[in-house]
C-alpha cells in the first residue's frame, strides 16, 4: 500500500470524515484505501464474509458526485463501514453464518443500515459471524496473534476494525458478542442501551435481549457511529418514541462534575485470570478517590442462570426451523443449545423475564450515586485455538439487564494481548456512559504523562 493510503486507513472515522467533508480527501479514495488494506492483510485474518469492490467504489463515486453537486452531505460521508452478516444490506448476500441461508439475498436493508446510508456512509462489505450469532467459531483470526480467537460472535466486525480494514463496523449483542471481541482485538466497542437501535431487518435469536453495536478505534467515532443508526422504528417493539441521544455531543463534552466510579467484581470475578486481577488492582490504584468497590446482592448471583434460561428458550424459539430442517448441517454446539432451549419450561421463561426488573432496580441504586460501575471485559487475554470463542461470562448481567456497555483497550495481559476495561452505565444514559469513558481515558493519559515528566 502507499504510504498515503496507509495514513487514511489510520485514520479515525471522525478525522476521516471532516477531511471527506473539506474536499481534501475523496469518498472513492477511503474507500479504495480500505479495499486495498482489505487484499493486503484478509486473507490472513478473514474478517470478510462477502465484499463486492465494485459495490462499495460505486456508492463512494454517488456519494463524491452527491458532495460535488452542493447538496449537504451526512456525519458519515464517504467513511467505510463493515456490517455483521446478520443484518440485511440490499445487494449483498445475507447467510447469517449457516450453510442453511446459503445465496440468501435481502430484498431491502435493515433500519440501521438505511439509517447509515442517509448518514452517507460507504456500505464496505459483510463480516463474518459464528454460525448464527451464536457460539461455534468460524474462520476469523485474532489480527494481534493468528493462533488466538477474536471472539464471538461478531468476530469479523472487530477484527476488521483492529486491522485497520475498516474504520467502523456493526455488531450485535445477545449475550457477550460486541463486548467480549473488542476487548480481545484491542479495539472500543459498544453495545447501547437495549431497545436504542433498532432490530429490523437482524437475525433474531432472542427478542428480550439482542442489541445493536459497533465498533470502533475511538469513543468519539463509535458515538458518531451509534448515533448515525439511532432512529425510531415502529418494527421494533423494543423501541420507544423519543428524540435521537445525540450520543457524539455528549461524549465530547466536559463532565459538570469530575465523575465517581464503582468497581464492581461481580458474582464471577473467579473466573477473571490472574491479568486481570492485576490489571484492574492497578487501575483502581491509579484511579484512587475516583472509584470505590461496590459489591453486588447475592440475588445478582442468578443472572448467569436467568440470562440463559430466556436466551436458550428463545434460540429454540427462533431457530428451531432451522433445526427441523437441516439439523445434519448445524454444529454439535448449536444443535445441543436448540435442544436446551425445548425443554425450557415457560414458566421458568416467564419468571426470567420478570427478574430483569428486579436486577435492575438494583442496579439504579447503584447510577444513583456513581457515573459508571467499571468492570473486565472479559475473563483474560483472547485464548489460544479457534475452536472457542471465549467466554461471555462478564457481559452477562448487563446485556440481561439491558443497559449500555462500553469497552476500552486499556489494559493489557502477560503474553501481550489486550485486555479490555467495561464502563456500565444506567439505561437511557449511553451519552453520560460515553462521556465517563472519554474522561477515564483523558484522565489516565494525564497520569501517564505526569509520571513520566
Amino acid at each position: 500500500m502507499r504510504a498515503r493510503d496507509r495514513e487514511l486507513t489510520a485514520m479515525s472515522a471522525t478525522a476521516l470524515a471532516e477531511l471527506i467533508a473539506k474536499g481534501t480527501v475523496t469518498a472513492v479514495e477511503a474507500t479504495k484505501a480500505h479495499l486495498d488494506r482489505i487484499d493486503e492483510c484478509d486473507g490472513e485474518i478473514g474478517a470478510w464474509e462477502h465484499l463486492d469492490r465494485e459495490f462499495a467504489l460505486r456508492q463512494a463515486a454517488m456519494l463524491d458526485k452527491h458532495r460535488a453537486s452542493g447538496a449537504a452531505i451526512g456525519p458519515l460521508h464517504g467513511v467505510p463501514v463493515g456490517i455483521k452478516d446478520i443484518i440485511d444490506v440490499e445487494g449483498l448476500p445475507c447467510e447469517h453464518g449457516t450453510p442453511l441461508d446459503a445465496g440468501r439475498r435481502p430484498a431491502k436493508d435493515a433500519h440501521l443500515v438505511s439509517r447509515l446510508r442517509q448518514s452517507g456512509a460507504v456500505i464496505l462489505g459483510k463480516t463474518v459471524t459464528t454460525e448464527l450469532a451464536v457460539f461455534a467459531p468460524n474462520r476469523t483470526t485474532n489480527p494481534h496473534d493468528a493462533t488466538r480467537t477474536p471472539g464471538g460472535s461478531s468476530q469479523g466486525s472487530a477484527a476488521a476494525v483492529a486491522a485497520h480494514m475498516a474504520p467502523l463496523s456493526v455488531g450485535t449483542q445477545t449475550h457477550g458478542s460486541v463486548i467480549r471481541p473488542a476487548s480481545y482485538c484491542g479495539v472500543v466497542g459498544f453495545k447501547p442501551s437495549y431497545g436504542l437501535i433498532s432490530r429490523a431487518g437482524v437475525l433474531t435469536q432472542s427478542p428480550t435481549l439482542d442489541t445493536i453495536g459497533g465498533f470502533s478505534r475511538t469513543i468519539e467515532d463509535v458515538a458518531l457511529l451509534t448515533d448515525a443508526m439511532c432512529g425510531f422504528d415502529e418494527d421494533d417493539t423494543a423501541m420507544r418514541l423519543v428524540a435521537a441521544p445525540q450520543l457524539r455531543a455528549t461524549a465530547t463534552s466536559r463532565p459538570p462534575l469530575r465523575p465517581v466510579l464503582a468497581f464492581v467484581r461481580t458474582p464471577v470475578w473467579d473466573q477473571a485470570e490472574a491479568d486481570v486481577h492485576q490489571g484492574f488492582e492497578e487501575l483502581v490504584a491509579e484511579l484512587g478517590d475516583c472509584i470505590e468497590e461496590v459489591e453486588l446482592p447475592s440475588p445478582f448471583q442468578r443472572a448467569v442462570e436467568l440470562q440463559r434460561v430466556i436466551q436458550m428458550a428463545e434460540i429454540a424459539r427462533h431457530y428451531g426451523p432451522y433445526y427441523d430442517r437441516g439439523r445434519e448441517q448445524l454444529s454439535p454446539t448449536m444443535q445441543g443449545l436448540i435442544e436446551e432451549g425445548r425443554r425450557v419450561l415457560a414458566v421458568d421463561h416467564m419468571l426470567a423475564r420478570d427478574w430483569i426488573k428486579i436486577l435492575y432496580a438494583g442496579l439504579e441504586q447503584v447510577f444513583e450515586r456513581f457515573d459508571a460501575i467499571v468492570t473486565p471485559a472479559a475473563v483474560g487475554e483472547a485464548p489460544v485455538g479457534l475452536e472457542s470463542t471465549g467466554s461471555p461470562v462478564f457481559s452477562t448481567l448487563w446485556t440481561y439487564c439491558g443497559v449500555p456497555a462500553l469497552t476500552i483497550p486499556l489494559l493489557s495481559g502477560s503474553h501481550g494481548m489486550p485486555i479490555g476495561v467495561q464502563l456500565v452505565g444506567a439505561r437511557g444514559r449511553d451519552g453520560r456512559l460515553l462521556r465517563t469513558g472519554r474522561w477515564l481515558v483523558e484522565h489516565l493519559n494525564q497520569s501517564a504523562g505526569r509520571a513520566v515528566a
